[in-house]
């Protein structure tokens, strides 16, 4: 789980890495015989028996930064990602965070040329709501009207769903199935299973290769079954 790539001299909630580190990273996984690929192609090489070697890279909030410093690291490596994106926040900034620094996110267009370059565009909700605080109406526009709005700007189907803030209920998992997704990606999902409450590892800067290897290991633990929610 990646956010933001780029300058982090400014980085209160520790969600950037430097394009630097990133290329370390991915460095890492290559010499360790893995390789980066999307959320919906881990799973449908998973529902195939042929998911060895391959590890699934998200990037959340749809930064700006994604296109100029992430992709060409990606490409650099033979990976895939998915980008989880915000359709109701295109072009404007991280505006959730209260400590900011305000990082630019990408516009239309930058969703665009992601989607053209092979990367998997998801949903990340509307605009960045925590889902389990969320009424009726607020709920349903985050998963379905931004599940529509995607497909629209990318025309190609949008099949995940990232949780905002990480945070999942059985009622925002349910909103989520009920919207046509296939899969839901969260952090730390607690009792719930299945593909719409799929838990995911950190990655930041100080994440070196012994950080890295203890992580991967450590989330075979949280691994569950692909039942439930």
């Amino acid at each position: 789980m990646y956010h933001s790539v780029g300058d982090r001299s400014e980085d209160p909630y520790r969600i950037t890495v430097t394009p630097e580190r990133l290329d370390a990273q991915l460095g890492w996984l290559r010499r360790c015989g893995l390789r980066g690929v999307s959320v919906a192609e881990l799973l449908a090489a998973r529902a195939r028996g042929e998911d060895r070697g391959l590890v699934g890279l998200t990037f959340d909030d749809g930064y700006a930064d994604f296109v100029t410093h992430a992709l060409p690291c990606l490409r650099r490596h033979g990976c895939g990602a998915t980008l989880f994106v915000l359709p109701g926040r295109l072009g404007a900034d991280n505006a959730w965070d209260p400590l900011g620094p305000r990082k630019p996110l990408l516009t239309a267009d930058g969703v665009r040329h992601a989607a053209a370059e092979g990367v998997e565009i998801g949903s990340h909700g509307l605009t960045h709501v925590d889902l389990t605080a969320a009424d009726d109406a607020t709920l349903k526009a985050e998963t379905a009207e931004s599940r529509a709005l995607l497909t629209e700007l990318t025309g190609a189907p949008v099949t995940g769903f990232c949780y905002p803030y990480g945070t999942v209920d059985a009622r925002a998992a349910e909103a989520v199935r009920a919207a046509g997704y296939a899969y839901a990606c969260a952090i730390d999902p607690g009792p719930l299973t299945g593909p719409h409450a799929l838990p995911r590892v950190h990655v930041g800067e100080r994440d070196t290769a012994v950080r890295l290897l203890l992580k991967t290991r450590l989330h075979r633990l949280r691994r569950r079954p692909a039942t439930g929610v």
